[in-house]
């Protein structure tokens, strides 16, 4: 890469955004994001699932894939897993093949809404013995998170009704309560329960846990080891998510964010793809909140995961752009001078106090991406390392119908 391009455009950035290079670097390397497993398989949202080439036909094979996105960013080290989709009989092979590729086991995700037993709900389920079982299965995720090393649980409950009159909303409120408390109960101290939230799908007419506020709700009442989920698709359009991440991070509530986008419904598309200013505003409010000693230490125990099932995309491409576009957004975040932004806001200053954080997202960080990947003994170009590695050709022996989900 051409270093004169980068020091000198970096010597007009310190200087404009009033920013420390080794700081800003210091910060981008130790950047992490988490990987999903099922990301990997045949997998999507749409009406049918497109079977294709090369994919994983098991756990194993899933981390072999993140292993190759980690190789080439750098960024990826911890793969979350979905139980049963990854079941398997002995999770120390699980976790010494994760080793063996560089990788940790990262979130263990349960499966509350695949069986014929959830039709009406699982832990909000009228009959006693279908949440008994549900919460089984939590207990079982707990234990195979002690197997593998993981403190985090992360919870999507689908549970929810289509009509009026399906349920007792307040008794099913009552249930997650209940049994979310005993799941606590079993996690041990230094694990967390991240309870994310969907404002519909597919409960049409109420959802159990439809919002970040409900979610929030139910962390207060499960106490420390509970915290909130935020999964950038599931939002009404035109919710201002940063103003939720904020408020979170204030109340020292925000565990962590599954990555995605959306236009319209659901939460598939690449994240970054369609609003890309959103998702650096998002990173502008944590960036904000890791260097106010109040909310320091929330916003660095953030666990960053990415929850996309790509389904028309190349499985390993689309996650290393994923990757990519969040390491984007974040690095423009840095970028914010932070002592112009406090003084604007502080005189009022509407114009100034704006320019300040978009001309941060204007800036170009690719000459500082490139050197960051260089120092860190990475390719400049992530994409192009692993086009070129001739991984994604030598999979292609799998066949077709690999391990996933439809």
């Amino acid at each position: 890469m051409n270093n004169d391009r980068y020091y000198n455009e970096w010597e007009k950035i310190q200087k404009d955004r009033g920013v420390n290079l080794d700081w800003v670097k210091e910060r981008l390397k130790a950047f992490k994001v988490e990987t999903p497993s099922w990301g990997y398989g045949d997998s999507g949202t749409r009406f049918k699932v497109f079977k294709q080439a090369g994919v994983p036909r098991s756990i194993f094979e899933k981390l072999e894939d993140a292993a190759q996105v980690h190789k080439v960013t750098g960024m990826c080290p911890t793969v979350a897993i979905h139980i049963p989709w990854d079941k398997v009989d002995d999770y120390d092979k699980v976790k010494r093949h994760a080793a063996d590729l560089g990788l940790k086991i990262g979130a263990v995700n349960p499966n509350l809404f695949q069986e014929d037993d959830y039709k009406f709900g699982s832990l909000t389920n009228a009959k006693p013995e279908i949440r008994k079982k549900a919460v089984g299965h939590m207990l079982e995720c707990v234990e195979i998170a002690r197997k593998v090393d993981s403190k985090i649980i992360s919870l999507w409950l689908a549970d929810g009704t289509n009509y009026p009159g399906q349920g007792d909303i307040r008794m099913r409120k009552k249930w997650v309560e209940e049994t979310l408390s005993e799941v606590i109960d079993a996690m041990d101290d230094d694990m967390r329960l991240l309870i994310e939230y969907k404002f519909f799908e597919p409960g049409f007419y109420h959802t159990d846990i439809a919002d970040w506020g409900m979610a929030y709700a139910f962390a207060m009442k499960l106490g420390e080891k509970a915290e909130v989920l935020v999964d950038l698709g599931h939002h009404p359009l035109g919710t201002n998510i940063e103003h939720i991440v904020a408020f979170l991070l204030d109340e020292e509530k925000i565990g962590g964010f599954h990555f995605n986008n959306k236009k319209y419904a659901d939460d598939d598309l690449i994240v970054g793809s369609i609003n890309p200013y959103e998702l650096f505003l998002i990173f502008n409010e944590i960036v904000g909140a890791a260097l106010d000693p109040r909310t320091n230490k929330t916003a660095e125990n953030i666990a960053y995961m990415i929850d996309q099932s790509h389904n028309i995309e190349p499985k390993i491409p689309a996650m290393i752009r994923s990757v990519l576009n969040i390491q984007t957004a974040y690095a423009k975040a840095l970028l914010v001078n932070r002592e112009v932004l406090k003084d604007a806001q502080n005189r009022n200053d509407v114009m100034a106090a704006e320019a300040a954080v978009r001309e941060a997202f204007e800036c170009d960080v690719t000459p500082l991406l490139e050197v960051v990947r260089e120092e860190m003994g990475l390719s400049p170009d992530p994409m192009k390392a692993y086009l070129e590695s001739g991984y994604g050709e030598k999979i292609l022996e799998r066949g077709i119908g690999g391990q996933g989900w439809t």
